[in-house]
């Protein structure tokens, strides 16, 4: 990071550069495995802070509503042809904000939403006044089975429009179980069938699941937020052949801006392309969309698809680790980048925040998460969530992981002792110093 002298926010802002400085220095001095999270590199960097952010274009490219777009159809043009590119798709939509507004433009394309069905409510009701109505079913993976908030949780916009059941996974294997969804699926008659995760740890059968889209009359969305790196790569099947619509975020393995993006087939294009906008969003903001396509040409280069391979190997050995040391991971072990630590064996009492409060004082950054069939409440949590993808951005290879998940069982069987805190920490700093930020003055 620049000093004070030669960067603007310094001189004009010194607490925002204040706050800026600690988190360039925090994000160094700890191992981030949040599942989720990542460190872009410094091209993706420079172009999600570029000038781009100071101009509108609504609409899309060569169909704007604003004068002086040329700069910002090429770049978006960019990075839709760098999108289907990679993934394979008939149509790519560069706009969402995030992957939440990614999945809602598929139910505001694809579904008839409603008001929330309550038959008190409609027996009670007074003459003149409107009759509520359900919306479409969607047929989803269960939040704490994996699932996201976004596919039908109660409390989240898709849950409030549409009608949900959910599948969950095996309580024994911790896998989902096709012959459960396919029951399902002819029980509820979805419209939408939805796969995807955000905390699951094995691959994903989307031609099993095209199947049981295919016999009910369902539609069927893949959410690859999670997986879209490995997807990219091709060391994760890919769901756009025999999928309608596939969402992701354009961070977490796909290590881009933090943003969303729409596939669809052909047929859907337009229907997508007019829910985010002016469905859903307006004037796009062009400077991630300049950054997104930075990252999807990165992604599209032989080093990418090594970086993806030491994710998979640096979980694959993180998950061995631990398990050899008495812990309990959901589903016991990984496919991809990510492992689900169930704290119920061995540590009944310990709850996910606690562990994750012990572990980020000593410089292990994790996040608490449910497990399936957890019976504590979500900011407690019966499990923690791990990821690989940041750790080996930054170069860690199987040895690290081995030593990580050494330091992780340290902390957890002691319980958050101090001294062992305290200990842990000081091999984090060093492991830290080893393997520097891209991009990072540290790192020059």
């Amino acid at each position: 990071m620049a000093s004070m002298n030669d960067n603007p926010i310094a001189r004009q802002d010194p607490d925002v550069w204040q706050a800026f400085v600690a988190e360039e220095k925090r994000q160094q001095n700890t191992l981030e495995l949040i599942a989720s999270e990542n460190h872009v590199s410094a091209a993706v960097l420079q172009a999600a802070g570029s000038v781009f952010t100071n101009k509108y274009a609504e609409g899309y490219p060569g169909r704007r509503y604003y004068g002086g777009c040329e700069n910002m159809d090429r770049v978006e043009q960019l990075a839709i042809d760098r999108a289907k590119g990679l993934f394979g798709c008939d149509h790519a939509n560069v706009q969402p904000h995030s992957g939440s507004q990614a999945n809602q433009a598929v139910l505001l394309a694809a579904m008839n939403p409603g008001s929330r069905f309550d038959e008190a409510e409609q027996r009670e009701k007074k003459p003149g006044e409107p009759v509520r109505t359900p919306g479409d079913m969607i047929l989803s993976l269960h939040l704490d089975h994996g699932g996201h908030l976004s596919h039908g949780k109660h409390v989240n916009i898709s849950g409030k429009w549409f009608r949900v059941t959910h599948y969950g996974v095996d309580r024994e294997t911790g896998r989902i179980n096709l012959d459960e969804v396919r029951r399902l699926a002819r029980q509820c008659k979805p419209q939408l069938l939805i796969t995807g995760a955000s905390a699951y740890p094995r691959i994903w059968d989307w031609a099993g699941f095209a199947e049981i889209a295919q016999e009910v009359g369902a539609l069927l969305l893949a959410d690859i937020a999670h997986i879209a790196g490995l997807v990219a790569a091709g060391l994760h099947p890919n769901p756009v052949p025999v999928c309608d619509f596939v969402t992701t975020t354009t961070h977490k393995t796909l290590r881009g801006p933090r943003g969303g993006l729409t596939m669809c087939k052909a047929d859907w294009a337009k229907k997508i392309n007019s829910a985010v906008f002016p469905g859903l969003q307006g004037g796009p903001l062009m400077h991630l969309i300049a950054a997104k396509a930075v990252a999807f040409g990165e992604a599209s280069k032989p080093e990418f698809k090594t970086y993806q391979q030491r994710v998979l190997d640096d979980a694959k050995a993180l998950a061995e680790s631990l398990l050899s040391r008495g812990h309990r991971l959901v589903s016991d072990g990984t496919d991809n980048h990510l492992m689900l630590l169930d704290l119920r064996k061995g540590y009944p009492h310990v709850s996910g925040a606690m562990a994750e409060d012990w572990l980020g004082r000593a410089g292990i950054v994790v996040n608490k998460n449910m497990i399936p069939f957890d019976e504590r409440k979500p900011m407690e949590t019966s499990g923690l969530r791990i990821g690989t993808p940041a750790l080996a951005t930054r170069g860690m290879g199987v040895d690290e992981m081995r030593k990580i998940a050494d330091m992780i069982d340290r902390v957890v069987s002691s319980e958050g002792s101090k001294a062992v805190i305290e200990s842990v920490q000081g091999e984090v700093l060093e492991l830290c110093a080893q393997f520097p930020l891209p991009g990072s003055s540290s790192s020059n």
